[in-house]
This record gives C-alpha cells, sequence and structure tokens, in this order.
C-alpha cells in the first residue's frame, strides 16, 4: 500500500558508480532505450539499498559482490530517463571491479567509459548531469 503522502512520481533505486582498474567506469542500457545509465535498480521493499545494489549486479550482469564493499556516496535525484513524469532517486554506491561483466535480464548493452567524458553515447539525466559531474568532482578534489 502506497502512502498517501508520498510521491508516485519517485523511483527509488540503488545505483553503482563502478570503475574498472583503468579508471573508467561502466554504464548500462537497458533493452528498448537509447540512454546510458549506471547499473543498478528498484529497491524492493524488505530491502537495504546496499543489498538491493547487490542482486540488481548480479541480475543484470553475472557480477557478485558483497554489499559491505559497497561505500555509499550519497543520495542523488535526476528526471527518469525512461520514465516520463517521474523522478529517480538513487542510493548511489562506489565499487572497484577487476572482473569481466556481460549484459543479462532486461540490459542490452554494457560499456566502459572514461568518467571525464560522455563516451559519445546518449546518458540518462542522473549520470549525465548528477553522479558523472560528482565523480569528476570528487578525483580534482
Amino acid at each position: 500500500m502506497l502512502d498517501s503522502t508520498a510521491s508516485p512520481a519517485l523511483i527509488r533505486i540503488a545505483a553503482a558508480l563502478l570503475i574498472g582498474p583503468d579508471g573508467r567506469t561502466l554504464l548500462v542500457r537497458k533493452r528498448g532505450t537509447q540512454a546510458f545509465m549506471q547499473p543498478g535498480g528498484k529497491i524492493d521493499a524488505h530491502e537495504q539499498p546496499a543489498e538491493a545494489l547487490a542482486r540488481e549486479l548480479n541480475e543484470e550482469l553475472g557480477l557478485t559482490i558483497d554489499p559491505i564493499q559497497a561505500q555509499f556516496l550519497g543520495e542523488f535525484s535526476a528526471p527518469a530517463a525512461n520514465e516520463p513524469g517521474h523522478v529517480v532517486q538513487a542510493q548511489l554506491f562506489l565499487l572497484t571491479i577487476d572482473v569481466d561483466v556481460s549484459p543479462a535480464a532486461e540490459i542490452e548493452e554494457v560499456i566502459w567509459i572514461d568518467p571525464a567524458t560522455d563516451g559519445n553515447v546518449i546518458l540518462a539525466p542522473l549520470t549525465r548531469d548528477v553522479i558523472l559531474p560528482f565523480y569528476r568532482a570528487s578525483l580534482t578534489a
């Protein structure tokens, strides 16, 4: 049952800023969409954000992580890329990985990009306007 005071346009997710050994970050694109975004997904009612992230990374990329290893970076919001009129509220976690991943479930494509660029691809608003600028600022701090 939804709380009538909660905004029905809010999508709560756990997302990962996955950094590879070369400093590039992994982005995913869902089947039937154009925008690349951070891997992750919706947080189920019974889940903690880091647990939801671990589940989603396993389902979408075949990546097994220990939720304790995920470093919480903060909560970030932006217009949803694929749900018009909705806002994505992301609990963002930093993870460094050194394993191959491959798309599974609803993920059609994965790419590694230099976080200092847009990778010459269409990016979701949360990734383009919030997460990548946040990460770039943390590198120069």
